[in-house]
């Protein structure tokens, strides 16, 4: 059955996956973009802990990151940020609006997750911590949505917290 249809959709399928690499490196561009200023947000809003995004490391970190990423392509989507608890972490994902609560990444619109309590549920917690996610763990994949919508769903469900 799945292969019959997939058979007569090869062509469909083919266009679609041309058409999405040929604006892959624009779409790229502003999820770096988009995703600099959410860390950037995010790293002066009081009720973040601490921020884990490539652009905004320092030190010995900063030096691995020039030495493997090229700035000029950005440092990738994914900003990852600690809120004070589980407890807190729920809480934000229950107050987004704009940002999709799904565990996937690779979309064009913003997506969350708050792992504890989808994706490492059942990693006991020594080792989730020594993965560097803790109770108020969120992890976003920053779209291509206006970044200043973004910024608002952000500041909207740190402000329930």
């Amino acid at each position: 059955m799945v292969a019959r249809y997939w058979r007569g959709h090869r062509p469909f399928a083919s266009f679609q996956l041309i058409q999405g690499l040929e604006t892959l490196p624009l779409r790229m561009k502003q999820h770096c973009a988009n995703a600099r200023i959410v860390a950037e947000v995010l790293n002066e809003h009081p009720k973040v802990r601490r921020v884990f995004y490539p652009g905004l490391f320092e030190g010995a970190d900063r030096e691995t990151v020039d030495q493997t990423l090229n700035a000029a392509y950005g440092h990738g989507a994914m900003v990852m940020f600690e809120v004070e608890d589980e407890e807190a972490g729920r809480k934000f994902i229950q107050n987004v609006g704009l940002m999709y609560h799904v565990s996937n990444v690779g979309d064009a619109r913003t997506l969350v997750t708050h792992p504890v309590s989808t994706t490492h549920t059942t990693v006991p917690r020594e080792k989730r911590e020594a993965a560097g996610i803790f109770g108020g763990s969120i992890r976003l994949c920053v779209g291509i949505e206006d970044v200043d919508d973004i910024a608002r769903d952000l500041d909207k469900a740190l402000s329930a917290i």
